[in-house]
Order: structure tokens, then sequence, then C-alpha cells
């Protein structure tokens, strides 16, 4: 991919790594469109920079992100870039009945709306130069922290996802995951000061560095992550598996 010169849409953008993305993306040249559901937040993103632009979205309501991609392509007919970042991270306990909606709702947005967006937003790609579409998943999408179970299963199931988008698009989008680890932001109370977490900063430096290589590799990971992303690969998934339970 290039790093400069793009028209990208980020989701998530009004805080944590969607809004640092945002920020370094600009900077080096891009016009940059963040988008999510509080237009204060991601005004604050936006604040004093140049080729920067808000807009609101629910990626919960498919009604919505139809009109939505609609309304992005007519503003911005040169975007050629969509980072799926939007997501929420939800503490679940499996050992008796329970209400359901925070497990539905994890679903739905960090799930069905990169999915629902992307499909609105296909065909407009596909006939873009230089096409890009990044999709968020997780360490967790390869070893599960016990704790948020449908968290795990929804950046599983975006990783499986990416590779069959990056299949069927093969020549015509460049199709990109970015797994982060642990990282400090606010994605669950408390994570942007929370200690043995990945520094926000020190997470994007090492984020770009990779972005800007040539080519761009398939799967964004850094360091800090391949412990977890190779864990069944190198016969280390057990211990990883209980490693994260004891956190």
């Amino acid at each position: 991919m290039k790093t400069s010169g793009n028209t990208i849409l980020i989701t998530g953008g009004g805080s944590g790594i969607g809004r640092e993305l945002a920020l370094r993306f600009n900077a080096l040249g891009n016009t940059v469109i963040v988008a999510g559901r509080h237009m204060k937040t991601l005004e604050e993103t936006i604040a004093g920079q140049q080729n920067m632009h808000a807009m609101v979205v629910d990626v919960e309501d498919p009604t919505s992100i139809e009109a939505f991609a609609e309304r992005v392509i007519a503003e911005y007919p040169n975007l050629n870039m969509l980072i799926n970042n939007a997501g929420i991270m939800r503490r679940e306990d499996l050992s008796s009945h329970r209400d359901l909606r925070d497990a539905e709702q994890t679903i739905v947005t960090n799930l069905m709306g990169p999915i629902r967006l992307t499909n609105a937003l296909t065909d407009h790609l596909v006939n873009q130069p230089d096409a890009v579409i990044v999709n968020v998943s997780s360490g967790l999408a390869f070893v599960p922290l016990s704790g948020t179970p449908t968290y795990n299963a929804t950046k599983a199931a975006i990783h499986s996802y990416t590779i069959s988008l990056r299949e069927q698009l093969k020549g015509k989008v460049e199709i990109i995951e970015l797994a982060p680890p642990a990282v400090q932001t606010e994605l669950t109370p408390g994570q942007s000061t929370r200690e043995g977490y990945m520094p926000l900063n020190d997470y994007i430096e090492e984020v770009m560095t990779l972005f800007s290589q040539q080519p761009t590799p398939k799967e964004i990971l850094v360091e800090k992550v391949k412990f977890l992303r190779w864990a069944e690969r190198d016969g280390h998934f057990n211990q990883a598996v209980e490693m994260l339970s004891k956190m």
C-alpha cells in the first residue's frame, strides 16, 4: 500500500488506536475521514488539523451504514482506503444463565459492522487505484481471554473473514489485517493506565513502521502480539490461555 496521497476512512476514530492512526496517516499527507457515534470526540481528533474530516455513523444500524457509505462516496469520491477499527469489549460470565444483550451488541458492532460497511463500499473501492481495506482484529483472535468470550469470537471471525476477503478481492483491493496486543487505550475502563499493556504511542510507532514496509505485510503484527499470534504454531497455546486467564 502507499502511505501518502490516499483518502482514508477510519471508523472508531474518536479515540485510542483509531484516533492515533488518523493523526499519523494525516501527517503523512493523506486526507482522513474519522467516523464514529459521537461528533464531540471526532471533532477532538480533527481539531487544528488540515485535510481531516468527521462524520457520524451508527455501526449497529444497517440502514445508517448504507446511507453513510453513500454520503462518504458523494463527498469524498477519491476514497480509496477503509480502516475498520470500531469495536467494543465487554466482560461476560458464562457460568450461569445471563442476559445476552452484551454478547449480541458485541457481535453487531465488531463483526456485522465491518462486514456491512465493507459491503457498502466494495463496489466503489474495486474501481479505485491503490485501494486498501484494513480490518482490525486482535491478539485475542488467536488466544482467547476467557473473561471476554464474545469479543474474542468476533475477532477470530474478523481474522477468518479477512482471509476470505483477500482471496476474493485479489488484484483489486489490498487487504490487510491489523492485530493489536493489549494496548493502553480506553477500550475497557482503566485500560489506558493498566500495567503490562503496551503504551499507545509505542504501539502506533511500531505499526506505522510496518505499514511503510514494501510490500506491506498482510498482517501488521508488532513484536508484543506475536506470542499470541503464533501460540498454536509454536506449541504454547495452552500456556497462553492459562496466562491470559490469570490476568
